[in-house]
């Protein structure tokens, strides 16, 4: 005959179950684990010996701020040159997502400590570039108030357009400095370069602070502001059929090769590539008369030369970008411009009065050329703006 079991009461008479058991023995352990804590903490709550006069610091969640916000100041400098190094603009939401996370209402300081950092180490600002809307928007009304002196100049779109470059904030007077030739400096070039390399393969030696020896972006910086000037001059505008007939007067066809980085994937491009490598840096703008997407603020795409023989390049124009209003200035290459016509038509003087006789009269002919000079080179300064439709602006 079999047993009957334990009934439901004798088993809850009885010791605890095994479930019961673990967990009445998890909780001592975690009294005991609590208990050391609290022991520990009472131990570092206590000054050791000595330690009385030791002053205390800020608190420790303080200090991890003020760590964490330098470490994300940090990131964005390195972001920054970066971006820099490709001449590519950097966005803010890139800034967001690389640099500051979740915590996107830190962006004002995280950014205010990168100034400070930028500005000491490197001698560079990060500057947020003008939105093309705001640009045009700010001439229209500037022209409509030189119409009518009582209007009042109504903003509506955003200045800014989130979008930042950096910016060096050298003196131009120690960039000036730094490019003039030092005899000194010059000889110690010329002692320290290797006798045995060719003629051909020795670089050029300028004896300056600033190392042009070493630069390998001289051609393509110099056609940029070739085009800049040429599209300045134009009106501020320039139809891609004219700008390209230009430069091919300057012996840059559109199957011309521009040199450009050595670090670059491809050494050199053609025309066509550069000026749609220049409208992607920003600092040129392409779009078609009269198509609001251009204005909208979308940067155009610079027409290809398959494209361009396709349609009618008369369609295409060409405008600054943004870039080029940030970092270069209409008023300083009208500057460049002037001096550089001005220094050109003094060398056909000069070589015309070459073989005259010496004297006081050749001397005093030297001091009316200065003065005509300088004349001419107000004349052509005040020409340029006249061309460009007026209103040169500096560096914005």
């Amino acid at each position: 005959m079999s047993r009957a079991g334990p009934s439901q009461s004798q088993k809850s008479q009885r010791g605890p179950q095994p479930s019961q058991y673990h967990s009445q023995r998890a909780t001592r352990r975690s009294r005991r684990a609590q208990a050391r804590e609290d022991e520990e903490e009472e131990e570092l709550e206590q000054p050791e010996a000595g330690d009385e006069n030791i002053e205390m610091g800020p608190d420790d969640g303080e200090a991890s701020g003020h760590s964490e916000l330098d470490r994300k100041a940090s990131d964005l400098v390195r972001l920054a040159l970066f971006m820099e190094q490709k001449r590519v603009p950097l966005r803010r939401e890139d800034i967001n997502k690389k640099v500051l996370g979740s915590n996107t209402r830190q962006f004002k300081a995280v950014l205010e400590k990168a100034q400070k950092l930028l500005h000491k180490t490197f001698g560079m600002e990060l500057v947020e570039l003008q939105s093309r809307n705001y640009r045009e928007e700010d001439i229209m009304a500037g022209n409509e108030e030189a119409r009518n002196a009582t209007g009042v100049k109504k903003r509506v779109a955003a200045a800014g357009s989130k979008t930042y470059i950096l910016r060096s904030v050298l003196d131009s007077t120690i960039i000036e400095q730094a490019a003039i030739t030092d005899e000194r400096l010059f000889e110690e070039q010329m002692n320290d370069a290797p006798d045995e390399e060719a003629d051909e393969e020795l670089p050029r030696r300028y004896g300056s602070i600033i190392s042009w020896s070493t630069c390998d972006q001289l051609a393509s910086l110099g056609i940029l502001y070739v085009v800049l000037a040429l599209i300045l001059v134009n009106g501020k505008t320039m139809s891609d059929a004219d700008l390209k007939a230009n430069l091919k007067r300057l012996g840059l066809p559109s199957n011309a090769v521009i040199p450009v980085n050595e670090q670059a994937a491809h050494k050199a491009m053609p025309l066509d590539a550069f000026l749609g490598q220049l409208t992607r840096q920003g600092y040129l703008d392409c779009f078609r008369p009269g198509d609001n997407k251009a204005a909208g603020g979308k940067r155009g795409r610079a027409p290809a030369a398959t494209q361009a023989a396709a349609e009618d390049t008369q369609t295409y124009e060409w405008r600054w970008g943004n870039r080029a209003h940030s970092e270069v200035g209409e008023q300083a290459v009208a500057n460049f411009t002037a001096e550089f016509m001005v220094e050109r038509s003094r060398e056909v003087i000069t070589d015309d009065d070459e073989g005259q006789e010496a004297g006081p009269n050749r001397r005093g002919r030297g001091r009316d050329k200065e003065n005509t000079a300088e004349k001419q080179l107000e004349l052509m300064q005040k020409a340029i703006e006249r061309s460009a439709g007026g209103n040169l602006s500096g560096i914005n």
